[in-house]
């Protein structure tokens, strides 16, 4: 079979990947830094405003790199041997209009409060909110200048909180609140969402609690393998005035990357006047949805309700079917047979052991010398299986194996028909629903004035970073680019070559190196196998068969001309034969022709003389032709074999 050479590319392609979507199959691709969705870019002159020149100051994309700041504040880094890509960072300045933003770059914490409260209704040693807050960079690509807030302590209650620039009142322009995360350690169980307090007289950063009123809760929290994307807004109940949290589906991918990769993640929450939103991680779209129709409980109560006070009555009958009244169990319906009876055809197989126990005492064991015959009972060895059923088919008495019951047929039940009397399914008839209310504009929700993080987690240093918010979504997609888009930038500059990604990866999951072999020992046994040079199959084939064919020619050339010899001396021995028969008939014919006056007797004599002189010719012309076309054919054999010789001389 001659095979082309394409497909084994084809599959050495595919193979890799394979190898490839298992190795980024945990990863968020790096391939567009900022490219999400269409709504932010980072277009040529925008990247050389990125790259630094030597006399500026310098971000070394290493882990190795270390920021500290002297006595007059100037920065500098010790920059690494191994530094292959260098971008340069500025404070980013949000511009537009701007509710609130922070970067944590000037290392202070003066505009946050932190709470020195207790949370309600928990133990008095975990009740205070004593976690730590410090403003550090990222352990990890870290970009020298920039910084953050991290959350340092474990299994702790943190709170603080600060003011925004402005209230944010919910009328005609959009809300839009986005920040970092970084789970530098990974997560357990915790959060890292904030809270957008309400707008009261009675707001006190200080007293900021886990029961403070707030507008909207958003972000990430995990417990467990749930992983979560919060979006919690809370609705004043335009009757009674109460206040109701509205949750919003869950989003439409898979979270847990978000959660393990280590890496920082930009969350950005949408609010529009129409009511509609959306959530985005990494400026790419997890969730969007409708405050009036995707959110649970839903904003408005239904019109129309159970009524309370009806009841089913007592002759409604919800049976749709019945047993047939008028069925009559058969005379021959046995409800006493048993399900299973022993097998009448088994037969006790040669050798049991009828005699021997299946178990027998452990002849090796001894009693403890701790046993206390009066506290725990008289001492019995173990039972052990007995030895000598080993090579018998079985011990102990013998019975028969069970079988079902070809005769058994249960309980005589009568069948089911339709029931004439169903009334189906009662329900409660509907009445108005006195709390029914309708709420087009959900979206004109408590206005807010704080900004808070209310956390409680097992994993330390989570990492939080420019905040940021605005009513217009250009706003904060410039301010990504400046701060979050270089994270970006930086740490896939210092991602692993894709060699190493596959060991890390195969060190996580044993099971890829099977995958690894073959990838890498399938295409190369292939290309060998099809691909290899080899000589022509026709000359191969010559070699092979025409060589010993030759000398077989030969042979059989040197028997057919013997045979062509015989046939001929044959055929001359032959012709003398017939020739005596043929004077033999001619001499017979004399003699009838001489004596023709003869008597009766001698006439049926020469009748019969000629008879069987007939009868002899007869066999003769046979025989005198055969040996003819015998010759004939040793001729044209002899021919044939002078005309191969020739043709294989040419």
């Amino acid at each position: 079979m001659k095979l082309g050479g394409g497909w084994v590319w084809r599959l050495l392609f595919l193979s890799s990947l394979a190898v490839a979507a298992v190795v980024s199959s945990d990863e968020p691709s790096e391939a567009d830094v900022l490219d999400r969705d269409g709504d932010m870019r980072l277009d040529e002159e925008e990247m050389q405003v990125l790259m630094a020149d030597d006399e500026e100051e310098e971000a070394m994309v290493t882990d190795e790199e270390q920021f500290d700041e002297d006595k007059d504040g100037d920065e500098k880094s010790e920059t690494d041997t191994n530094v292959t890509f260098q971008v340069t960072y500025k404070t980013p300045v949000a511009t537009g209009d701007v509710y609130f933003a922070e970067t944590f770059d000037d290392g202070s914490l003066d505009r946050w409060q932190p709470s020195k409260t207790t949370k309600e209704d928990a133990d008095d040693e975990i009740a205070k909110y004593d976690g730590k807050w410090m403003v550090e960079p990222l352990k990890e690509n870290k970009v020298p200048g920039d910084q953050g807030l991290v959350l340092k302590s474990r299994a702790k209650h943190h709170a603080i909180a600060a003011m925004l620039d402005k209230p944010f009142v919910f009328q005609d322009e959009p809300l839009v609140v986005q920040y970092e995360v970084n789970f530098q350690d990974g997560i357990d169980c915790g959060g890292a969402y904030i809270k957008l307090l309400s707008d009261s007289g009675s707001l006190s950063l200080e007293q900021f609690h886990d029961r403070t009123p707030y507008t909207i809760m958003f972000g990430p929290d995990k417990c467990g393998e749930d992983y979560k994307l919060h979006f919690i807004f809370r609705h004043k109940n335009p009757l009674n005035k109460d206040m109701e949290e509205k949750h919003a589906k869950r989003a439409d991918v898979d979270l847990k990357k978000f959660y393990t990769d280590k890496k920082t993640h930009l969350y950005t929450l949408v609010l529009n006047p129409d009511n509609s939103y959306e959530m985005f991680i990494d400026q790419s779209s997890v969730s969007r949805g409708n405050l009036l129709y995707d959110m649970v409980p839903p904003v408005n109560p239904p019109k129309e309700i159970d009524d309370p006070n009806d009841s089913k009555p007592d002759d409604w009958d919800e049976r749709a079917k019945i047993p047939d009244p008028e069925a009559v169990k058969p005379d021959d319906w046995d409800e006493d047979a048993p399900a299973k009876i022993e097998d009448p055809d088994a037969l006790k197989p040669e050798g049991w052991l009828d005699d021997e126990p299946e178990f027998v005492s452990d002849p090796n064991a001894e009693k403890p010398e701790d046993w206390d015959e009066e506290m725990d009972g008289e001492w019995e060895a173990p039972q052990v299986p007995n030895p000598s059923c080993e090579t018998a088919p079985g011990c102990g008495e013998w019975k028969r194996p069970m079988i079902n019951n070809p005769q058994y047929k249960g309980k005589w039940k009568a069948p089911l028909i339709d029931n004439p009397h169903y009334q189906g399914v009662w329900k409660p008839r509907k009445m108005m629903n006195p709390e029914y209310f309708e709420d087009l504009q959900p979206f004109r929700m408590t206005s807010f004035k704080a900004l808070g993080l209310e956390l409680w987690s097992m994993t330390s240093d989570i990492y939080f970073d420019n905040f940021i918010i605005t009513s217009h979504k250009e706003v904060a997609d410039r301010w990504a680019s400046d701060s979050w888009g270089l994270k970006k930038l930086v740490a896939s500059a210092n991602e692993p070559g894709i060699f190493s990604q596959l060991m890390m990866a195969a060190e996580e999951r044993p099971w890829l190196w099977i995958i690894y072999v073959l990838t890498v020992g399938l295409p190369v046994g292939l290309a060998v196998l099809f691909c290899w040079p080899k000589k022509p199959v026709d000359d191969y084939v010559y070699r092979r068969v025409d060589q010993p064919q030759s000398h077989i020619e030969e042979e059989e050339e040197e028997e057919e001309e013997g045979e062509a010899d015989e046939e001929e001396k044959e055929a001359g021995a032959g012709e003398p034969a017939a020739a005596q028969d043929e004077g033999e008939r001619q001499e017979s014919d004399g003699q009838g022709d001489n004596q023709v006056g003869a008597d009766n007797e001698e006439e049926e004599m020469e009748e019969e003389e000629e008879e069987e002189s007939e009868e002899n010719k007869t066999p003769e012309r046979t025989l005198e032709d055969e040996q003819k076309d015998g010759g004939d054919v040793a001729e044209e054999s002899h021919k044939q074999a002078v005309r191969k010789r020739r043709v294989r001389k040419d």
